[in-house]
């Protein structure tokens, strides 16, 4: 029969993942909200889902369906909005008596996670992130490995995300550190989740260089030394990459082995979302990590003002 879903931000960039998971676990999706009107989208996977550009007009057809017949209800309501809307949003879901799965960061400020875990208890919803590369075969094993070495090791870690944005990022919200929490928050959250995951918590962070499109610096964890590298800057890429017309790199070393996830990154939705309804899912206590390190590493005074800081992180010419 599934499930009754909305989705909020449905024109957004990670949307369409969305779409797929709500179709390919057999559910049904009642109502999508975007203020921008570029989702056509729909109709790959829901030809007849009722669309709304203006949020008054979403909220009470969720309304009027909370009031009909609960087989017209909606259980579940999808949010890939702005992140500084997310708890916002969020509350939304709570107060028309449905679940919520949130994409990444769940919340800019730590201490909105604290508001969040009571309304869970007031409504009896529940609130899940999407932490998707806990779900990822490579990741998954890499864990595995590191714990069967035993909790005494430290290991070296060097991981660089650069991922290539044109003059659009910075004019949008994606670009204003007050809505998007900056790019180490905004591209970095789910790595940053990724490491505590595998090596544990945090111990020291250091940020060595911070401007609008990077980020860099190391981090100590209970068993990795970590050294980072995030940028949406095009002239980070290596040459490689851009000789191929890639705009994005991804790099992990775990004790100078090269470790590649690369493939299924950006695949993971639909098991998100199986996991979720199976009864499994990362709630509001399992993305307080990543959202507490992003918040620091935002507000940290980085050692360096100079982009020739930057020398060091970037990755060696292949």
């Amino acid at each position: 029969m599934g499930l009754n879903f909305a989705l909020i931000g449905v024109g957004g960039f990670v949307a369409p993942r969305h779409l797929q998971a709500i179709h390919d676990s057999g559910n049904h999706l009642v109502a999508a909200l975007d203020r921008n009107d570029s989702v056509g989208i729909l109709d790959r996977y829901f030809m007849v889902t009722p669309f709304f550009v203006e949020f008054e007009r979403f909220d009470r057809h969720a309304e009027k369906l909370r009031r009909g017949a609960p087989e017209h209800r909606i259980q579940w309501v999808s949010i890939c909005s702005p992140n500084y809307l997310h708890d916002a949003h969020i509350r939304f879901a709570m107060r028309i008596g449905a679940n919520v799965i949130c994409e990444k960061p769940l919340v800019l400020n730590p201490w909105n996670l604290d508001a969040l875990s009571a309304l869970e208890k007031e409504c009896g919803h529940r609130i899940f992130n999407v932490l998707q590369l806990r779900l990822h075969p490579a990741i998954q094993a890499l864990r595995a490995r590191i714990q069967q070495a035993g909790p005494n090791i430290v290991h070296e870690v060097n991981l660089t995300y650069l991922t290539a944005r044109g003059p659009w990022y910075h004019v949008s919200w994606k670009g204003d550190a007050s809505k998007s929490g900056g790019v180490a928050m905004n591209i970095g959250v789910h790595f940053f989740d990724m490491l505590q995951w595998i090596f544990g918590p945090v111990q020291e962070v250091r940020v060595q260089y911070q401007d609008a499109r990077r980020s860099a610096g190391f981090l100590d964890l209970k068993q990795a030394r970590v050294r980072w590298f995030l940028s949406v800057e095009p002239e980070d890429l290596p040459a490689s990459a851009r000789e191929a017309g890639r705009p994005t790199y991804r790099s992990m070393q775990v004790d100078g082995e090269f470790f590649d996830f690369s493939d299924g990154f950006t695949d993971l939705h639909t098991a998100v979302y199986q996991d979720i309804l199976s009864g499994g899912g990362y709630g509001v206590e399992d993305a307080r990590p990543s959202v507490e390190l992003a918040h620091q590493i935002r507000h940290a005074s980085p050692a360096e003002t100079h982009e020739h800081a930057l020398s060091a992180f970037r990755p060696a010419a292949e």
